[in-house]
């Protein structure tokens, strides 16, 4: 069973409550701003609050209604605090940005206002949004609302925590390296990464910079349910979409049980082994390996590789190596050719299952995230090698949608849901139906 924490509706029944008058955006905002006040103080997701503001923008809605086609309109939300907001703090849980004050909307902030939502604030991140814990010397420490001793996930930590307390209904994050999938796993809600390049990272970047979407790197939506991610994709995407939906009955599944660098904790593959035995009787085929697969100890060689440089935008990472451009062409082209592996799999394949993680959400731990290691099945494993499972989707720049299907103990688990690039509104589908079949 999904542990589950409130019964608050989710982005599309509270916007067709608004729509029909039974809530108006102001009464929506003042709600959601009172479930904050009351929750937060023991979780401290929301770390940048802008409430006078936001019910300045629920009392102009309230009085004009919608103004044209606003699928969003009058929803109260937060945002990942890497996200630019004009008149707001961009620090990515920095010191040494604590004081820059971002001059406009990141591309997503204005979409998602163009689209009629009420942004109350911004949610916590770690350090240069670079661990899967979201503590920082600027905004302290956020905790997993289902165990308070332990992480919500990161780099979007605040934004599944949010999430899963019911604060508000949606929320939009970041992932380069598990940061939307991992805390939607660790704090059991709903996470799309999408296909790179199909949402604009503009105004998602380190304090006080403009430039190019960083390699790897993509923007995404959160959410409790398969229905709201779709909704929030659908109003922020810069790209059209293939269509991929399949049905569960005839589907053609692989599941990757483990990773070659790191097994799964058996907590966590119960739940999954579960769904992969109701896929299979509601008649679809799933296989446990293929020789389509690319090889995935190579592939996650090449992707920490190219994952350093493009943190650190090819000044000299953590050891000091500083890479040459032949360096990069030569890791692009690796990509390259791991892309075409990919898209022959999907012509055999709708869809890959894969956990998020290899373990639950693990207790608070402030060693450096490079020198971490994590509990699998007892024994220690380092944080690069169960970074595997992220890393599996976004080498290739493919979609994946983690929903939640059980728990470990207390804790939630998710799982993966893969599809072949530019398939994300499949990936959604896909997982909606899933969740069904599971209820």
């Amino acid at each position: 069973m999904v542990p589950k924490l409130t019964d608050e509706p989710g982005v599309t029944a509270l916007a067709a409550m608004i729509a029909r008058g039974a809530l108006s955006p102001l009464e929506a905002v003042d709600a959601a701003i009172a479930r904050i006040e009351a929750l937060d103080g023991a979780i401290n997701a929301v770390v940048v609050r802008d409430f006078d503001r936001s019910r300045d923008r629920a009392k102009l809605l309230t009085a004009t209604g919608p103004q044209g086609d606003q699928p969003l309109f009058g929803v109260p939300m937060t945002i990942k605090e890497s996200f630019d907001v004009d008149g707001l703090p961009t620090t990515w849980g920095l010191p040494a940005c604590r004081d820059y004050v971002a001059p406009r909307d990141a591309a997503v902030v204005r979409r998602l206002k163009r689209a009629g939502a009420v942004l109350l604030g911004k949610t916590n991140v770690p350090p240069y949004l670079a661990d899967w814990q979201s503590a920082n010397e600027v905004y302290g420490r956020t905790v997993n609302p289902h165990d308070a001793g332990r992480t919500p996930g990161g780099s979007s930590g605040g934004a599944a925590a949010a999430l899963a307390t019911g604060m508000v209904p949606a929320e939009y994050g970041s992932d380069i390296g598990g940061s939307i999938r991992v805390p939607s796993h660790f704090s059991g809600v709903w996470g799309h990464k999408t296909t790179w390049g199909v949402v604009t990272s503009q105004g998602q970047e380190f304090p006080g910079t403009d430039g190019h979407d960083i390699a790897l790197g993509v923007v995404g939506p959160m959410a409790r349910n398969g229905e709201d991610l779709a909704l929030l994709l659908d109003v922020t995407l810069d790209r059209p979409l293939v269509r991929r939906e399949r049905a569960i009955d005839g589907a053609r599944f692989l599941y990757l049980e483990d990773h070659p660098l790191c097994p799964v904790d058996d907590a966590v593959r119960a739940p999954i082994e579960a769904v992969v035995e109701a896929l299979e009787a509601a008649g679809a085929a799933v296989d446990r390996r293929s020789a389509l697969l690319p090889d995935l100890a190579e592939q996650h060689d090449t992707y920490m590789r190219m994952l350093q440089i493009a943190l650190f935008k090819g000044a000299p990472g953590p050891q000091g190596q500083v890479a040459s451009a032949a360096d990069w062409f030569a890791l692009c082209d690796a990509q390259a050719r791991n892309q075409r592996a990919w898209a022959a799999l999907f012509n055999s394949y709708d869809f890959v299952l894969m956990a998020p993680s290899a373990v639950p959400a693990f207790r608070h731990d402030d060693t450096p995230m490079p020198q971490r290691t994590l509990l699998v099945n007892g024994a220690p494993v380092s944080v690069d090698a169960v970074l595997a499972y992220a890393g599996t989707a976004t080498f290739p720049g493919l979609p994946a949608t983690v929903l939640p299907v059980g728990a470990a103990g207390h804790l939630p688990v998710g799982m993966q849901v893969i599809g072949p690039s530019h398939a994300d509104r499949g990936c959604i589908a896909m997982a909606i139906a899933i969740g069904q079949l599971l209820r």
